[in-house]
């Protein structure tokens, strides 16, 4: 008779399924290299768009909520708006970026601190920190050692 055997069919099955499991692995391992590398290019932006509004205004935007705190669109240690760095918008960047897992979690977001003076932007419970300062050491937050990476004037590096 032709045909497969029970065995052999549970022999293809398994196979597939091992297959199956490794692409999957490989695909969220590039989705997480691809958020990483959005998070830095957001960030990056936010930066040149900083700088350009310190070289018209010859200071940084103040954080809304004061300076002794972070505003985001979601944050929970300051002012929480879709336009978290007053004063960016539209005039040196289209819009501010939302942080790419696209979640609301106040604690896992792009914040930003500013005396108008000096300022940090971070990227606050990101993914894989280690992972992104182990490659871009200068992003390393010295005060959140891997719970933040981004950028700063050096006098807010304390921040």
């Amino acid at each position: 008779r032709k045909g497969f055997t029970l065995i052999e069919l549970l022999v293809v099955i398994a196979i597939i399924g091992l297959l199956a499991t490794i692409v999957m692995v490989s695909l969220n391992s590039a989705r997480l290299k691809a958020r990483q590398s959005r998070a830095i290019g957001d960030l990056r932006s936010v930066k040149i768009a900083l700088e350009s509004y310190y070289s018209q205004n010859g200071s940084y935007p103040n954080s809304e909520g004061g300076a002794g705190v972070y505003d985001g669109l979601y944050t929970c240690w300051g002012d929480s708006s879709a336009n978290w760095i007053a004063g960016l918008v539209p005039t040196y960047m289209p819009a501010l970026p939302r942080e790419p897992r696209n979640i609301t979690d106040c604690d896992k977001q792009y914040i930003y601190r500013s005396n108008g003076t000096d300022y940090k932007l971070i990227y606050h419970s990101p993914e894989d920190c280690a992972g992104v300062v182990a490659k871009y050491p200068s992003l390393k937050d010295p005060v959140r050692v891997c719970w933040a990476y981004g950028f700063w004037t050096p006098n807010a590096a304390g921040f």
